[in-house]
């Protein structure tokens, strides 16, 4: 990596125009992910850039690598953490970015025998600061020649954590909004489906509700699925 790419602030201004118009478009959280990981790498020019993320719905909460533009099978294979387990977790407890000159000489660097397969030497951590300050996750940016982060080179890399925290939270809400979208018709088909059935068969409500319940289960098909069957049917 060239002490030039981290410096030529175009190439940081042009990576958080790509993140930041990823916020607007249909990109789905994986595709998101692999995109941060790989705009972050080519305007810096690390040799590896991985991305990870709090995941709360786990008990304890753990920390997951969600993304990375290597290709090298041991980088993400089974790639776990507990909160502030290694150099990851620190970050996440610190919330402040973390620079290793060297990670195999580094006791917070736990995974040596994987950066000497890849071949990696220098380390930058920076947090992911979503909204009202809290981090999210981390961006991991690696080397594989000695090299010297500047104060210029971590504030860089923080606004392209930050904007990425940004559009990652922002693609989750658009994605629960749709799942909730989803679930809405779902209920509108179904009690159009069960006002039919009342009216061409007599049923109550809770009867016409069970029958396509056990249609749905004896067809294996969507409760959806049989509601918009028998509305297209009735509308013929």
């Amino acid at each position: 990596m060239e002490k030039s790419n981290l410096h030529t602030y175009d190439h940081y201004i042009k990576a958080l125009m790509d993140i930041s118009g990823a916020i607007t478009s249909d990109l789905f959280l994986d595709d998101l992910f692999k995109l941060i990981v790989m705009v972050t790498a080519k305007v810096t020019g690390v040799s590896i850039c991985s991305l990870w993320l709090v995941d709360e719905n786990e008990t304890p909460p753990l920390i997951k690598l969600k993304a990375t533009q290597s290709f090298e099978p041991e980088y993400f294979h089974d790639r776990v953490l507990r909160l502030h387990e290694g150099v990851v977790g620190y970050v996440l407890s610190t919330q402040h970015p973390y620079v290793i000159e060297n990670v195999l000489a580094n006791d917070k660097f736990k995974e040596k025998d994987m950066a000497r397969k890849l071949g990696l030497v220098s380390m930058v951590s920076v947090p992911l600061q979503g909204k009202e300050g809290k981090v999210i996750g981390v961006l991991n940016c690696f080397t594989e020649k000695p090299y010297v982060f500047s104060e210029t080179d971590i504030n860089m890399l923080m606004a392209v954590a930050n904007q990425a925290a940004v559009a990652i939270h922002n693609t989750e809400l658009i994605v629960k909004t749709r799942v909730i979208e989803r679930e809405l018709q779902a209920r509108k088909q179904i009690e159009r489906a069960k006002e039919i059935l009342m009216q061409k068969r007599n049923m109550n409500g809770e009867d016409a509700y069970r029958w396509i319940q056990k249609r749905s289960m004896d067809t294996r098909k969507s409760m959806l699925e049989i509601a918009e069957a028998l509305i297209l049917s009735d509308e013929f």
